[in-house]
Parts: structure tokens; sequence; C-alpha cells
């Protein structure tokens, strides 16, 4: 709100509110995540998709999990990491769509993170069930606990860490994160973890602007981002639930829930089956996204 008070645009707002999740709700949000975004410019009249979802690290082959007997990729530790999108993505939206100084966007969540805040009942919940996962790696006691406890609802919460990585980023942007000392910590932790994220993974990411995707269910266009993002399952399942005569069925009844949960279901195993990178390779979005496809 003060953002949008002080003129800037919705999509200052939206990076300001962004930022400040990464300190407020870390459960679910955070600088080494990735962003998707669709923007309706009014002026253009165009929908702007923007993709920010890093890659694997270049070096990390399957050949490495065979050679660990590995047939999955572990949900936790330093094999899942890729390249962290969302600062890339901030700037570049800032970049288009911004008019207020970006540095200034970060004001608040610094304040915040040195000044702290009051923890909320839902992340001290999520913060003490995770508690036991994350305890034992590296820097989570030193942030996270304090006599072995994790913050409380209402608890004054202080992060001066992170303040101090988003005062690198508000004042040198970009490189302020994929750069220097910060990319330095990041690929050095990694590494003493049994990590594969290089210092060339980081300078060289870029997000990229693409075309969203969309279907029509009964008159209404409905977008999403188009592969690697899941964005195209949602839109699978609208286009299978267009063959059935939804208005007939009581919204909470057992046999429209019944309907909705399959056609979710057949989208799912889509995914499962055909969604990947379309860097490496090629995903039939238009045949997926057909009237043929759905009625199959």
């Amino acid at each position: 709100l003060d953002i949008l008070k002080d003129g800037g645009t919705a999509i200052d707002a939206a990076i300001a509110a962004n930022i400040a999740l990464g300190l407020m709700e870390p459960t679910g949000s955070g600088i080494g995540g990735d962003l998707f975004a669709i923007v309706w410019d009014a002026k253009e009249k165009k929908l702007h998709g923007l993709n920010a979802s890093g890659p694997a690290p270049k070096s990390l082959s399957l050949e490495y999990f065979k050679e660990q007997d590995l047939s999955k990729i572990p949900p936790f530790g330093p094999l899942p990491v890729t390249v962290p999108g969302v600062v890339d993505g901030w700037v570049k939206l800032h970049e288009r769509f911004g008019n207020q100084k970006f540095n200034s966007l970060f004001k608040p969540t610094i304040s915040y993170a040195k000044d702290g805040f009051p923890i909320t009942e839902t992340i001290a919940y999520y913060l003490d069930k995770s508690k036991d996962i994350y305890m034992h790696f590296p820097n989570f006691s030193e942030v996270w606990l304090k006599n072995g406890q994790t913050p409380k609802k209402g608890d004054l919460f202080k992060n001066p860490q992170l303040a101090r990585t988003l005062e690198l980023i508000a004042s040198k942007g970009r490189s302020g994160f994929y750069e220097g000392e910060v990319a330095q910590i990041i690929v050095d932790f990694i590494h003493s973890q049994g990590g594969f994220l290089s210092y060339e993974d980081l300078t060289k990411f870029n997000s990229e602007w693409v075309e969203p995707i969309s279907t029509n269910y009964r008159g209404y266009e409905v977008w999403e981002l188009p592969p690697n993002g899941q964005g195209i399952v949602a839109l699978e399942g609208l286009n299978i639930l267009s063959g059935f005569d939804m208005a007939s069925y009581d919204p909470i009844s057992a046999d429209r829930l019944h309907l909705e949960i399959e056609a979710m279901r057949l989208a799912y195993r889509d995914r499962n089956t055909m969604l990947g990178d379309p860097d490496f390779e090629n995903i039939p979005v238009t045949e997926w996204l057909s009237e043929d496809h759905a009625s199959v």
C-alpha cells in the first residue's frame, strides 16, 4: 500500500510484497526460490509472461544419480538446489513495469529484518513442524532457533543476515546476488555440502520473457505460463470439463467433485509423461491443449 501511495506501479508493489514474504513467510518464499509472473499491460493491451525459474547446475548429470544409486532427486540437502531465479525476476519486472527506484522496494523489508516483526500463527506452526528436518543443517539453528526452539506466535523475530543480503541487492541490483560476495558464499556453501551449483551457473542465469498460453472455457479465456511451468495442467483440466454439462451438477455434489478430480487426474498424468524443459525436449503444447486431446 505504501508503494502504491507513493505513486508506484502494481508491479513495484508486487515486488516489494514478494521481498517481504521472503522474510515474513520463509516457509513458502525466499530469495533462493523462483518467480513466475503474468502481467497485463493496459497501454499495450498485451499480456506478458516472465519465467524466472533457474535450471539445475550445469555439472550435475544423470550419471551422478546413477552412480549414487539414486532413483529420484532427494527432497533435502544440496542436490535439489537449482539456480535461484527470483532476484533476476524482480530486476526484469522492475525494468519493464516499475517506476520507483529499485532500492526503495527493499527498504520496508530491510527495516523489518533489522528491527523485528511478530511471527504469525501459521508461520510459527510450520517453522516448528520443519524444525526436526532442518535443525541438523548448517546455519539453521543460528538463524531460526533460540534455546532450541523456533519462534512462537507473536514473538518478535529479526533476521539481520537477510537484511544485509537485501541491502547488497538493493544497492547493486542483479550483480549484488548473482556475482561477487553473495554468489561466492552460496557456491562455497553448496560445494561444502556436496552440491554442484557453480559461480558460472549464477552469473550466466537470465530469466526469460515468454508468451502465455490459454484455453477458452465457456467463453472465458484462461491464461497460464507455458512449460516448464505446470499451468498447462489447469488448462487441460478445463478442456476436459468443457465436454460436460457442469451447470447441471450441484456445486458440492459428489458427482461434480468426481468429474473435477478425474479431469485433473488425467491432466496430471499427461504432466508426468509430457512436461519437461522446452530447451531440451519438444513439448507438444498445441496438441496437448487441443479439443481432440481433451475428448480422448
